[in-house]
């Protein structure tokens, strides 16, 4: 393998690394190596184009970015030591290899180049819209029979779609951010012997702090709920939080007492 290739990325891995810990870091001490950079601002003004497609990627406007492949909502972004500096969930920032009033290069995180040049009119046609997706008004319902020392317990999970968002940032090819917005659930349980019910509850991703890295659970949905067994320590439900789209789950015990306490453990 090519050592210097190595090399190369291993640099440039490295720079992109300290540009950002620069970009996120507050401005203290050396007041003028943090001051956003007016003239770059104002030169970035108007809709970008891709070189290669002649596509519309973003639009700068004042402080603000709009971005052809998301719903036209904007995003804070400034410009500090030739780094451009986008502000959502987290602060992403792209080194700058090349700029003019009419043209820019920078480097996405995976150290790809991405050239553009400045449309001639700011009333280009921007994009497609897209939808905000909407919460989701079916309710699944789950039910299991379980038999134990001679009794018959059949427990319930009703998995109900709220409208609280969850936001996944995601990348788009030009390494740009985009913001992909799910909907968590809340899920009633609730046992019962025959008639009698034994046990009710309404369960959010809230209550699985002490279980779940909470910045995991930030980006993760409640999104299922089985009732599994009954022993000698009470009924057992098995919960999934999972990120969206992705393949990142905890699956957590939910063992509900005799004493009708609630007991969490990761499977």
């Amino acid at each position: 393998m090519n050592v210097t290739w190595i090399m190369k990325n291993i640099c440039l891995t490295i720079s992109c690394a300290l540009l950002c810990a620069s970009c996120a870091a507050p401005q203290s001490g050396n007041t003028e190596a943090q001051k956003a950079d007016s003239a770059a601002i104002e030169e970035l003004q108007g809709v970008w184009l891709d070189d290669n497609t002649e596509l519309p990627l973003f639009r700068i406007k004042g402080d603000s970015i709009y971005y052809a492949s998301q719903v036209n909502l904007p995003m804070p972004f400034t410009v500090r030591n030739d780094t451009l500096a986008v502000f959502s969930a987290d602060t992403i920032c792209y080194p700058i290899e090349e700029r003019g009033k009419h043209f820019l290069r920078y480097r996405t995180m995976a150290g790809d180049a991405v050239s553009l040049h400045k449309a001639e009119s700011d009333t280009i046609s921007f994009g497609t819209a897209v939808d905000v997706p909407k919460a989701g008004r079916e309710v699944i319902e789950k039910d299991s029979v379980i038999l134990y020392g001679g009794r018959r317990f059949r427990g319930y999970a009703y998995i109900n779609p709220t409208t609280k968002k969850v936001i996944r940032m995601g990348a788009s090819e030009e390494g740009l951010p985009v913001e992909n917005i799910y909907y968590d659930n809340i899920i009633h349980i609730c046992i019962y012997e025959g008639k009698q019910r034994l046990f009710a509850r309404d369960v959010d991703k809230g209550m699985f702090g002490s279980a779940v890295p909470s910045d995991f659970l930030q980006t993760a949905i409640l999104s299922d709920m089985d009732f599994t067994a009954v022993d000698e320590k009470g009924y057992w439900y098995l919960a999934t939080i999972c990120v969206p789209d992705g393949t990142s789950c905890y699956n957590v015990k939910l063992n509900v007492g005799w004493d009708g306490q609630i007991r969490l453990s990761v499977q």
